[in-house]
């Protein structure tokens, strides 16, 4: 039996501390989701902050920027930060509205003639800030198959998952939020009370209590990456009965299909969730030609015929979880900026656990007598991917 998760471990691992959560609300439906953060940040008294992959000036993302641009004008301090080459497709003209209304707008890996090998980079994270007290995290972007606005015309919805969190650990975020925001630009304005230097981060030793222990996973340096790949290792390795792992892309490397099977063979109850049909089939075929393998050594495969999957979230023994932007595969593990959040509650275990429990239902479970039965053409095309997985 292996020694069990440890929160220690994981401070020596991620090279920070636990602080506290006061509430953790699960997110998990698009609709629902978009309703509470619009509530909140319409609720906001001093300062908002949003760090997003994609912003579209799409009905959804256009329905959020009109309550900025209002917040804005009311005298609340606005700052975005968007991924240049995720958000591509949204004009100027979006980000000048915002401007203009006072929004203070900063992009995050704009492409350069100088270093054109830096656009691989992706600032991947989903992060709302509202007032230091209230987070939002997850996978959810601001578009609409996220918000499931486009439900009322043709198309598939996106399965996701998100978080709502208030308590010190906001602090935590924010810290973390404006290091962003000072690597892309310096900071104009040093003597205003929401500078790092003025708020400080709230951090205690870890203490079961009424609160959730919260801790940031972020990784914006190849170093953070390791860190955390470090931390999906150990979360497995430790692991004692259950792992249950959602991912919206998958092409695990060596490493990591290792710890999968080492885990399933000491006993632990492996469950992946992955997609039955991917937004990026290419991504999809590269990571099928690990299946085999998995089922082989006793992983339980579970392929979703619901929405579109695009959740990213990790629970070890119903106590453990980490939920955030990051996937299971290379470019997630070895390129992304990434904004994850890890809870170690049994109470808030529990519920990941059911709502896996509850997309299982909604999914295919593999066998490998199945699997081996698939076409050639499907296998040609596992292959030909899997010779660029670390590049997609």
């Amino acid at each position: 039996m292996a020694q069990g998760i440890n929160p220690n471990d994981i401070e020596q691992i991620v090279r920070s501390k636990f602080s506290e959560a006061e509430i953790v609300r699960l997110l998990w439906k698009g609709e629902d989701a978009f309703s509470t953060m619009h509530q909140a940040v319409n609720s906001a008294e001093k300062s908002i902050c949003l760090e997003f992959y994609i912003f579209r000036n799409d009905e959804t993302g256009s329905a959020l920027a009109d309550i900025l641009i209002r917040k804005s004008l009311e005298g609340i301090r606005v700052r975005v930060i968007y991924d240049h080459f995720g958000s591509i497709g949204t004009p100027r003209a979006f980000w000048k509205k915002l401007t203009d209304a006072g929004i203070e707008v900063r992009a995050s890996y704009p492409f350069s003639w100088k270093n054109p090998l830096d656009y691989r980079r992706r600032d991947h994270r989903k992060l709302i800030l509202i007032d230091n007290s209230t987070a939002f995290m997850g996978g959810l972007n601001i578009a609409n198959e996220y918000s499931g606005f486009h439900l009322r015309r043709k198309g598939r919805s996106w399965r996701d998952t998100g978080l709502m969190i208030q308590g010190p650990v906001v602090m935590m975020l924010y810290d973390l939020f404006m290091k962003t925001w000072n690597a892309n630009k310096p900071f104009a304005d040093l003597n205003t009370a929401e500078s790092p230097e003025n708020i400080p981060t709230y951090v205690r030793p870890f203490e079961p209590g009424s609160t959730k222990p919260a801790i940031p996973v972020f990784a914006s340096s190849a170093r953070g990456r390791r860190r955390f790949r470090k931390l999906l290792r150990y979360s497995l390795a430790s692991a004692n009965k259950e792992a249950l792992l959602t991912t919206a892309y998958f092409t695990p490397g060596r490493l990591m299909k290792k710890c999968l099977k080492d885990a399933a063979a000491r006993g632990v109850a492996v469950k992946l969730l992955l997609p039955m049909q991917s937004d990026l089939p290419a991504v999809d075929y590269a990571g099928r030609t690990s299946y085999e393998e998995l089922l082989s050594a006793g992983v339980q495969i579970y392929l979703y015929k619901g929405d579109v999957l695009h959740a990213k979230s990790y629970v070890f023994d119903r106590q453990w979880s980490i939920i955030g932007s990051a996937n299971l595969d290379a470019r997630s593990l070895s390129y992304n900026d990434e904004g994850n959040i890890g809870i170690f509650d049994a109470g808030f275990g529990g519920k990941m656990a059911k709502m896996f429990e509850h997309d299982t239902r909604d999914s295919v479970m593999l066998t490998l007598e199945e699997w081996s039965k698939r076409g050639i053409y499907a296998k040609i095309l596992e292959r030909f991917f899997h010779l660029f997985r670390r590049k997609l």
